[in-house]
């Protein structure tokens, strides 16, 4: 009977103001019906009834406990997954994901739970989830969202899956990846969805997560019908022979590379009936020496027709990536006054903190961007691009480059700390400098700009946090490594192979990026930590394509278990397959991988770089000039110590009112903010149970505002699992 009441009381719900689909204007009223607030993604709301005036008077108004409870079977602590999602509301209704993937319908008044669809048996394959998409047409309402490899369809009323849709309910996203001769099975390969699809009328764009090493999946962009879950075109963003863009590449390219993938989301304009997104670096991130030339369509913006996947345009920002520089958020659809005309454009913030506005129409730059020479000594095999993009305007949000001027000074210790690395560099910094074995500093893996995205109100003022955190990389040549894995264990010599970029050499991680994997026998036991490599975990990609025994040999290294060879073996006698032994073009090897990748930290742990560390900016895009930029986010025990405030790194965007507010959290002290957005000053601060890192929204019921937002917790600090909405009391 209760569960009759809650199925009435969401079918009354839906009922009304349904009729017309969600459109890309600024004007989304009560509903949050996208993510990214509408198919602009703007983040921008016109509700008014919380403003600068009233919202100190913001009190939490409901919590919803999301995550489920651990089992109880195993006593071993299990490594936190995080709750990302930025949820959407429909007519009273909020749909959202647990960080076990499971869907979930709440009344968005009150909180409580009227439906909960759980896909996943096998509780170890999940990826992140940061959001849904709802689509309707009569009384056939539908949520699509992706866990594991799967893109689901489940009625909106109901729950329950969506039977005539693909297989059963579910789409394999492994669906149209397969390419022309190549040679291996993608199917085996990390395929998954970490942001929502963007759907036109009948039609659903996907992009998706692939691995950024040799055995990436291709990153190909596809549609599928949103009734039968069929496939409808497929986008090559590695071309194919006869394909526009293939010879920017070896001509083999297309068989052995992946990446090049959309992970960050999409946006569409329904007046045009196109579809906008950005893409990531091709595989394998900071060697490029199998994939010489421009690498098309690597690092692009990019504009598609919805429906048939034809290309309009392309903006190339990086040529020949060799720093990792995906597009991290989804680009905003804006109208902006420029030279005394009303243009509609494209707005692509980027990792290395640099905003691009195009006219949506042409993909061309509405400011002044020079291509210039840059460093064109790569490591051996590498064929750096000779030329890069630098915009004059707007000026990038963080810093470009990392000299000894900005080493941190936070105190004489720290600077010196920092600079005994920094002056170990044997040339000066260049942000293009190409990845070498002694060492680089970049900024722009973790933000600048991150998958959280940014704000654009009416007035075409643009909202983006920002981190500011260099990182140190360091590469080893493969011909070395396979020497020295041939006096090393077999898991031994295959976790430097397919985990040390990420882990490190020494198992240590990068702080709550990478996980430290010391002892982490204590945390999991054989079992888990088998099933993780082989399916992937959070960011984490599947190594399905290892064999089992292979899989098991790196689980026993990690375990401490694995009996070290009594010998020094001949070194023709490894059984670890170099670059020529290979048999296949799969899995690509590069002659050089990523041995050092970790942030430039102080012996403290703080950022080893000049405060602030974290920001807050508006940006007039009319103009290119900024309005403001503040500090986001604190380190409590330096406020108390009379440091002025540092800011913090971020994950998660803004979200920005007609009444005047800017919404925002991810800050690594765990609190959610509210500014006034046209001074940058902080209006109201609220301290979360655990870290908030994921996009705020607003919405209203029943004649209340609501702002909510989802809190995951982790990234290397105490777990969550809530959402949690706040209103006037």
């Amino acid at each position: 009977m209760k569960n009759k009441l809650k199925f009435l009381v969401l079918g009354l719900l839906l009922l009304g103001g349904c009729k017309n689909r969600t459109s890309d204007t600024m004007q989304t009223g009560s509903n949050y019906p996208v993510y990214g607030g509408n198919k602009a993604g703007n983040r921008y709301s016109p509700l008014t009834q919380i403003n600068a005036d009233n919202v100190k008077n913001l009190q939490l108004a409901w919590t919803y406990v999301s995550n489920e409870q651990p089992d109880t079977t195993d006593q071993k602590p299990q490594r936190t997954r995080e709750t990302q999602c930025q949820p959407i509301v429909v007519n009273g209704v909020l749909y959202g994901t647990s960080s076990d993937l499971n869907l979930f319908a709440l009344n968005a008044a009150t909180g409580e739970q009227i439906w909960k669809f759980e896909p996943l048996k096998d509780k170890q394959k999940f990826n992140t989830n940061r959001g849904v998409v709802y689509w309707e047409d009569g009384d056939d309402k539908r949520i699509l969202y992706s866990a594991g490899a799967f893109l689901y369809a489940v009625n909106a009323s109901t729950g329950k899956a969506v039977m005539t849709f693909g297989d059963s309910g579910r789409v394999d996203l492994h669906q149209g990846l397969i390419t022309l001769g190549l040679g291996h099975e993608v199917s085996d390969l990390s395929v998954t969805a970490t942001t929502p699809g963007a759907v036109y009328k009948n039609t659903i764009i996907m992009g998706s997560s692939v691995s950024e090493a040799g055995d990436a999946a291709p990153g190909h962009v596809r549609a599928f019908d949103v009734v039968t879950g069929k496939l409808k075109w497929v986008f090559h963003t590695i071309p194919q022979p006869g394909e526009f863009g293939y010879d920017t590449w070896p001509k083999d390219a297309y068989k052995k590379i992946g990446g090049a993938n959309n992970w960050s989301g999409l946006v569409v304009d329904e007046k045009t009936g196109n579809v906008f997104f950005g893409t990531g670096s091709p595989a394998s991130d900071f060697y490029g020496g199998g994939r010489e030339g421009m690498n098309l369509f690597s690092d692009c913006i990019m504009s598609l027709n919805a429906e048939t996947g034809k290309m309009n345009w392309y903006y190339q920002t990086t040529h020949h990536d060799l720093w990792d520089r995906d597009h991290p958020c989804p680009p905003n659809l804006a109208r902006v006054k420029h030279n005394g005309k009303m243009v509609d454009v494209v707005v692509q913030a980027t990792k290395d903190g640099l905003v691009y506005v195009l006219d949506r129409d042409k993909g061309t730059s509405l400011f002044p961007v020079e291509e210039r020479p840059v460093p064109t000594n790569g490591l051996p095999g590498e064929h750096p691009y000779p030329t890069q993009k630098f915009p004059l305007k707007p000026l990038p949000f963080t810093p470009q480059v990392f000299t000894e001027a900005e080493i941190t000074d936070l105190s004489p210790e720290a600077h010196e700390f920092v600079k005994k690395r920094f002056l170990e560099l044997p040339q000066p910094n260049h942000k293009y400098i190409p990845p070498n074995t002694v060492g680089t500093f970049a900024y722009g893996y973790s933000g600048g700009a991150e998958w959280g995205g940014n704000a654009i109100d009416p007035d075409g003022i643009l909202y983006q946090n920002a981190n500011q955190q260099p990182w140190d990389l360091i590469m080893a040549d493969m011909e070395t490594l396979n020497k020295q894995m041939a006096s090393l264990s077999h898991g031994n010599g295959l976790y430097l192979k397919n985990c040390a970029a990420c882990h490190g050499e020494d198992r240590k991680g990068s702080g709550n990026i990478f996980p430290n994997l010391l002892k982490i026998g204590s945390r999991r036991n054989f079992a888990q930590i088998d099933a993780i490599i082989k399916t992937g975990s959070g960011r984490m990609p599947s190594f399905a394509h290892l064999a089992d025994e292979d899989r098991k040999a790196i689980v026993n290294y990690l375990l401490d278990k694995e009996i070290k060879p009594a010998k020094v073996p001949d070194e023709h006698s490894v059984d670890v397959p170099t670059v020529q032994e290979k048999k296949a073009d799969f899995p690509y090897v590069p002659k050089y991988i990523n041995k050092v990748w970790k942030p430039i930290r102080d012996q403290d742990g703080y950022p080893g770089v000049k405060r602030p560390w974290g920001t807050l900016n508006a940006i007039n895009l009319n103009t290119g000039d900024y309005v403001w930029k503040v500090p986001l986010g604190e380190y409590p025990e330096l406020t108390k110590k009379g440091i002025p405030i540092t800011g913090t790194e971020s994950y998660g965007g803004p979200c920005v009112t007609a009444g005047g507010l800017v919404f925002i959290a991810g800050t690594k002290d765990e609190k959610i903010r509210a500014f006034d957005k046209k001074t940058g000053k902080q209006l109201w601060e609220y301290q979360l149970p655990a870290g908030g890192f994921a996009t705020p929204i607003t919405y209203e019921v029943n004649g209340k505002q609501y702002v909510a937002i989802a809190v995951g917790g982790a990234r290397g600090q105490k777990p969550g699992g809530w959402y949690m909405a706040f209103a006037l009391k």
